[in-house]
């Protein structure tokens, strides 16, 4: 038997028992450790290898109960053992650290009306009128996991501040194992500090614990590459490229290693750089007039594939990508997104961020005053995106109050501002999370933030259907 947060019960010979009362019936486990009573009212939903049912205990709190076979879903059973593991693992850290402060029942129980995952441990710290949000993750589950944790972690402090409107709410403290916290530092350094508090701590396997030092937060490692600039095709790659740009879906997009990409609605095709040219999805071959026309026959049939219009849009080509698709739109229209970007270049993901499971497209972008504006695209719904967007936004700004970026060839003949850069979230306006301006209230004020949302069917073609700033929502 799993409850939501809780650790499962085993369901032993001798040692529970079930009998009907009334419209319902009433499930008795026991064993050393356990003894609880719950009143089963009715079935939500039967698997195979498990039953879902509407269960109330005797506080009259109702909750959905999983009754499972445990030999046949050994991967959730695990699962729900080491989180309830980790909970009592995490309590004793905090109850023994924070002495004089009581700490509400932790939970990992899903709540996805609220977008809380199930991965991390929530709890509240309270004193007389005071509390603290507190949100935890384990090592177990994986650097993506550990990284993510500050998203989740300011919407359970804005429902902890909803909650507990009698008390003050000081802020959120996040746990994580140790070497795990550099990301989240960095984050926590561009949050709205002079409101609320917001506090680190690493935890070793033994449960010795570590607080991250306010000084190290926004501590960056972050590094960024010269840009080449693209010279001039040379005889043939030049002739190829004017039969690779006659078909109207291709473009040429200049890249910081010094090529010329080719692309189709995002997807390369070929690579070019002096009087040699490659081409190819998978792998490069050279371009030769023996070879060329594979290449424009690959350029037609991708530009078929992945057409606006395209007869089958479950095909694997058409749904490819999105991002990349929905970058090459920008790019042909970067005025729809502000009518102050002039035709300087447009760079994507300089400097790199971390993660290959992004599933963002980063651009760099400067409007006719020199002001950078970091692009932050997404083509889907992402509860993601306002962090990862941070995260982008902050290496900009690190290079850029170090002059890198104009010393290392950026920008070339421009006079770059030294003013903060422009945060902007591009997405379809209804793919935006629900949680998106939740998340956007904790960020520092220093960032401006503007959230575009675009048409639905940008496929065929860019439009702005709103614009909102920070955390405006809409009306």
């Amino acid at each position: 038997m799993v409850e939501p947060g809780e650790a499962p019960v085993p369901l032993e010979s001798g040692k529970f028992n079930l009998e009907t009362r009334g419209a319902g019936c009433v499930l008795h486990a026991w064993g050393t450790q356990v003894n609880i009573v719950r009143r089963l009212s009715a079935i939500e939903d039967e698997r195979p290898h498990a039953i879902d049912v509407v269960a109330v205990s005797f506080g009259a709190r109702q909750s959905k109960l999983t009754i499972l076979d445990r030999s046949r879903a050994r991967g959730a059973f695990e699962r729900n053992v080491e989180q309830a593991q980790f909970r009592k693992f995490l309590g004793r850290i905090i109850e023994r650290e924070f002495g004089g402060w009581k700490l509400k029942r932790l939970t990992s129980a899903a709540d996805l009306a609220n977008s809380l995952s199930p991965r991390y441990v929530r709890g509240v710290l309270q004193r007389g009128q005071a509390c603290w949000a507190v949100i935890g993750v384990s090592e177990e589950l994986g650097s993506s996991i550990c990284d993510a944790i500050l998203t989740t972690g300011l919407i359970w402090l804005d429902q902890v501040r909803r909650q507990q409107r009698r008390r003050f709410c000081a802020g959120l403290r996040v746990f994580v194992p140790v070497g795990r916290g550099s990301l989240t530092a960095n984050r926590l350094a561009w949050l709205n500090r002079s409101a609320l508090g917001f506090e680190l701590f690493e935890f070793d396997p033994r449960g010795e614990l570590s607080h991250v030092d306010e000084q190290d937060f926004g501590n960056i490692s972050t590094s960024l590459t010269p840009c080449r600039s693209t010279s001039d095709l040379g005889d043939p790659a030049k002739s190829w490229a004017s039969q690779l740009l006659a078909n109207l879906n291709v473009q040429s997009v200049p890249a910081t290693d010094g090529l010329l990409s080719f692309r189709v609605r995002g997807i390369e095709v070929a690579r070019a750089s002096g009087a040699k040219m490659t081409f190819g999805l998978d792998s490069d071959r050279p371009v030769s007039e023996r070879t060329l026309p594979h290449l424009l026959e690959l350029t037609r049939e991708l530009a078929h594939l992945r057409s606006p219009n395209a007869a089958d849009e479950t095909n694997p080509m058409y749904r490819q990508y999105p991002e990349r698709w929905l970058e090459s739109e920008v790019r042909r229209n970067l005025r729809a997104l502000n009518i102050e970007f002039d035709r300087s270049p447009i760079y994507s993901s300089v400097p790199a961020v971390a993660g290959g499971d992004r599933g963002l497209i980063d651009l760099l972008a400067c409007d006719s005053l020199g002001r950078l504006a970091v692009i932050e695209l997404k083509a889907g719904e992402d509860l993601r995106l306002p962090l990862q967007g941070l995260d982008y936004w902050l290496r900009v700004k690190w290079h850029l109050d170090r002059g890198e970026f104009s010393m290392q060839g950026y920008f070339p003949q421009r006079a770059l501002s030294q003013e903060p850069p422009r945060l902007i979230l591009a997405a379809p306006a209804l793919a935006f999370h629900p949680m998106t301006e939740t998340i956007l209230q904790y960020l520092s004020p220093q960032i401006e933030i503007e959230r575009v949302g675009l048409n639905s069917d940008w496929r065929h073609g860019l439009k702005v259907e709103f614009r909102r700033q920070g955390a405006a929502r809409l009306a």
